[in-house]
């Protein structure tokens, strides 16, 4: 097989990400790869929020229009940052095995998100956490906090933050698991939709590729995922609002929760749903319908959709 381009952002996560892809493709496919790193206008814009850019696939569209360009062979994103929409001519040909999906807080004191203190500065970019961080704490300070892992871990070290609300997920795979406070349930703060997985993309008509693929594709993961991005195309937002979902296959039976929440904390809708795992991309709509009838389409418009 010719050795593979793989596509990806130049951070610490992002490389982590693609080299774990390399080297399960070494070891299990037989198949040699490198690593081709490309800037994207999410890494450009460093201030401010992600939905002040004003772009869905903020984080990989570069990396899409090489994969279409043929300068890469296949490309590794975090699966939250992946608009529900692919481009014609690209494919998800595999998700691996989820991470731990849920958010994770640090803080500089060790101290849990019930024992911030009041007016504790507490940072993050998504709309999502600051919605449900604000409903769980009213009290707290929500500060912007953009930048890669170890940007957003030295704002809280150096005191410019007190804590910070970050993916799980990424803090195991660089190793930062001391540094982690608590790891916020659900019931607290419901993850991004396709957070702990990674997406790996390549073109529909390279079948040689795909075909490398095959085996990375772990058949659970596919199946919370795509409910979830389901439940996200239902009300037709983009990765940067406040929506929480959380899919997972327990006793062979796909479970979904999702949430919309008003930016302030004020309001949330939020429900529950359970089918079969073969069902997936249906039982999302239907979830996403019923919160739209339940007035998360006012929420998504108050903040802006």
């Amino acid at each position: 097989m010719k050795p593979l381009r793989i596509g990806s952002r130049g951070s610490a996560l992002a490389l982590w990400q693609a080299e774990f892809v390399r080297d399960w493709l070494a070891r299990v496919a037989g198949a040699r790869a490198e690593i081709v790193t490309i800037r994207t206008a999410g890494d450009h814009f460093q201030q401010g929020s992600v939905a002040a850019i004003g772009q869905k696939g903020v984080f990989i569209k570069e990396i899409e229009d090489a994969l279409l360009a043929g300068s890469v062979d296949l490309a590794v994103h975090s699966l939250k940052d992946v608009p529900t929409e692919i481009p014609p001519g690209l494919i998800l040909a595999a998700i691996p095995e989820r991470n731990d999906p849920r958010d994770c807080l640090v803080s500089r004191s060790g101290a849990g998100l019930a024992a911030l203190p009041r007016g504790a500065r507490v940072g993050t970019s998504s709309l999502r956490r600051q919605a449900q961080l604000r409903r769980a704490r009213p009290d707290v300070e929500v500060r912007e906090l953009r930048g890669n892992v170890d940007t957003r871990l030295r704002r809280v070290e150096e005191g410019t933050l007190d804590a910070a609300v970050l993916a799980y997920a990424g803090l195991r795979r660089l190793k930062f698991d001391a540094r982690v406070s608590e790891i916020l349930s659900p019931e607290v703060m419901l993850p991004a939709v396709g957070q702990g997985a990674l997406a790996v993309e390549t073109r529909v008509d390279d079948r040689e590729t795909r075909d490398c693929l095959a085996a990375f594709e772990h058949a659970e993961t596919r199946a919370a995922a795509t409910a979830e991005r389901a439940v996200l195309a239902a009300l037709e937002g983009g990765c940067q609002v406040p929506l929480g979902a959380w899919g997972r296959v327990e006793d062979g039976r796909l479970l979904l929760d999702a949430c919309v929440c008003a930016v302030d904390g004020s309001e949330v809708v939020r429900d529950r749903a359970g089918g079969a795992i073969t069902g997936p991309e249906v039982l999302g709509r239907a979830l996403g319908e019923k919160l739209l009838a339940a007035g998360a389409d006012r929420l998504l418009r108050l903040a802006g959709r």
